[in-house]
């Protein structure tokens, strides 16, 4: 291994890069918050953030950019393909394979793109002088391992002096194992948040210190640590209160370059918290948080801004930038403080168009609070329509929980954008049946996306295996075709394969996704024309109301409750148990309502799972009734 030279002038300048393929619209919070922390510990030290993914979006076309940025597989072969031009047949394959259903992608081909690619990557890289840096850092989180890995040895090829540090959510834990052999140009691996980790790094690298030099830090895996085995470490602020908010200046100003016809408005990246709190030791069980989630690999425990640093921090940015589009990068919302946050960020008289992801379990009250800031849409951490099955993903939510918070997205009118997990390995003909009763229901929300089971390094199935019926784990095929064999062999990659019942799973599910396809067309054809009303609606006639059901090539259907029964069907906008509404309604026999219970289930008009009733038809005015039974 080579020993670098000591440094012989001080640290005074270094670069921050992020590669493709993130999200165009967006600015790197990553490279934001690392700016403006560094900012706050070294006031003289020049810090270059480059959002380089904007000029390669700007370049290829910013709809080709977004197909290939939500696309893992289709992100990667374009960097490798120049990573590792002699695999070039290999990496097509899966290029051609993961572009079939894209006509934009497939049109323009992998023999167009990686060309286009490299012409501007080689000139940001050959523009740039890289000698007048100190230290250069990469972020590296999902779609950007071959970009990261590509820009890292074209510049050391030039500039073998300049030390080289990355992070991000692509290199944690068991990832980091023999990077340095396969990848000698990089120098340090940051495991977990930056913020503390870089600040010592850049201390010692200020002090003139060669790399032997440089005690261990906290946070940072280096060569000669790796060399030795040395445990990896976090290292992590202990409160987010001194976080500055993130400087995105370098992207707006990368933006102002462009033509007049490539401009566009973003979306500032923020965060309310780090972590997931559902991630916690419960007590008896094998394993916290979601069985299938290996995100929170980076952090440890959970942390989060108070309402007024948040409200603030978004105020300041919105203010400065002159744009109104926020999302929220966490993995989690605080439950407690969300409330606040959303009643602040209301106040400010903005209208915002706010995005976050939020769990089942979010009360109806701050889902009122998050639309009235401006919450658009959310992702909401449904993953599965079967209690079952969601025992089984560790979830912590019922059916009836995930259908209760996709109706009041749809009375509030916030787009809900959730997944649902087909193949989770050890799900069964039950879950699959539960799932499709269970789909009945659903039909008049909007629809959820389903995705396929994907096993994560450092997951708790992948940690389990053998819980979940998995035989084998390796890393993922498409890595062999894109890396030769001794990198392939050598590491951990963080989306791995396996063996076990795939086929068995893949047959069991195929009825689920032929029926949320069927799902998406209806729900777009009952959605046609000017007047764009729910599917399954009410309206109240103070004592008598009236139930609309729109349907596929008929006319609407139509129910009337009257007196008691209109009580009882607002009750149970929220789900309720029956020892609660009898108890609600004391004057009423359990004889008489249980029958009314159960025709209500059989027309779809209320769902019932395990004793507990939930109404499914929305109010054609929410804001003129107040809310039932709080």
């Amino acid at each position: 291994m080579k020993v670098k030279e000591e440094r012989t002038d001080p640290l005074n300048r270094i670069a921050l890069v992020s590669t493709p393929w993130p999200l165009f619209s967006r600015p790197s919070i990553q490279l934001g918050t690392l700016k403006a922390y560094l900012g706050t510990q070294f006031p003289d030290l020049e810090v270059e953030a480059h959002h380089f993914y904007l000029k390669v979006a700007e370049t290829i076309d910013y709809r080709l950019y977004q197909v290939i940025s939500e696309r893992t597989w289709l992100a990667e072969t374009i960097y490798a393909a120049l990573l590792f031009p002699e695999r070039f047949e290999y990496i097509e394959k899966v290029f051609r394979r993961e572009a079939s259903g894209h006509p934009l992608v497939r049109k323009t081909g992998l023999e167009t793109l990686a060309p286009q690619v490299k012409k501007v990557s080689d000139a940001f890289i050959d523009s740039t002088d890289w000698g007048a840096f100190g230290l250069a850092g990469f972020s590296v989180c999902l779609c950007q391992l071959t970009s990261a890995l590509y820009f890292i040895k074209r510049i050391k090829r030039r500039f073998p002096d300049l030390s080289i540090v990355i992070g991000g959510s692509m290199f944690a834990g068991e990832s980091t194992w023999n990077l340095f052999r396969v990848f000698p140009q990089v120098d340090f691996v940051v495991n977990g948040e930056g913020e503390l980790p870089l600040s010592q790094l850049v201390r010692h690298l200020s002090d003139s210190r060669s790399h032997e030099e440089i005690p261990p830090i906290p946070g940072i895996v280096s060569q000669k640590a790796a060399s030795n085995d040395t445990p990896v470490s976090f290292s992590q602020m202990e409160t987010l209160s001194n976080l500055p908010p993130p400087d995105y200046d370098d992207y707006f100003n990368l933006l102002k370059t462009f033509s007049p016809q490539k401009t566009f408005f973003p979306t500032l990246s923020a965060e309310i918290s780090r972590g997931c709190w559902w991630r916690r030791p419960q007590g008896a069980a094998k394993y916290s948080g979601c069985a299938f989630c290996n995100l929170n690999l980076q952090w440890n425990g959970y942390r989060s801004k108070s309402p007024l640093q948040v409200v603030s921090e978004i105020d300041k940015l919105t203010t400065k930038h002159k744009t109104l589009s926020v999302a929220f990068m966490d993995n989690l919302l605080p439950m407690k403080e969300s409330g606040d946050i959303f009643t602040g960020l209301g106040k400010l008289s903005k209208d915002f168009r706010l995005f976050a992801e939020i769990r089942a379990t979010t009360p109806r009250h701050i889902l009122e609070a998050m639309q009235v800031a401006g919450t658009h849409e959310v992702q909401i951490g449904i993953e599965a329509l079967s209690t079952r099955l969601l025992k089984k993903l560790n979830k912590g939510t019922t059916a009836i929980q995930n259908l209760e918070i996709m109706k009041h997205c749809e009375e509030l009118g916030i787009v809900n954008v959730s997944n649902l997990i087909l193949h989770f390995p050890g799900s069964d003909l039950p879950d699959v049946e539960e799932t499709l009763r269970n789909l009945e229901f659903a039909l008049p929300f909007r629809p959820l996306r389903f995705v396929h089971f994907w096993l994560g390094l450092g997951s708790p199935v992948w940690q389990d295996t053998s819980a979940f019926g998995i035989k084998a784990v390796s890393n993922h095929p498409n890595y062999a075709a894109m890396f030769p064999p001794h990198i392939f062999s050598s590491m951990n990659f963080m989306i791995q394969a396996y063996r076990g019942e795939l086929g068995l799973q893949k047959k069991i599910w195929q009825p689920v996704k032929k029926k949320v396809r069927a799902w998406k067309r209806e729900y777009a054809e009952l959605h046609r024309g000017p007047l764009r009303t729910p599917i399954l609606s009410f309206r109240d006639g103070r004592d008598f109301l009236i139930i609309r059901q729109k349907r596929v090539g008929a006319e609407p259907s139509t129910h009337r409750l009257v007196g008691t029964s209109r009580a009882i069907y607002l009750f149970c906008q929220r789900h309720r148990s029956l020892k609660r509404i009898l108890a609600h309604f004391p004057g009423i026999a359990e004889d008489r309502i249980v029958p009314f219970l159960r025709m209500m289930v059989d027309k779809r008009l209320m769902f019932e799972e395990n004793g507990r009733y939930l109404s499914m038809a929305i109010p054609v005015r929410p804001a003129s009734r107040p809310p039932q039974g709080r």
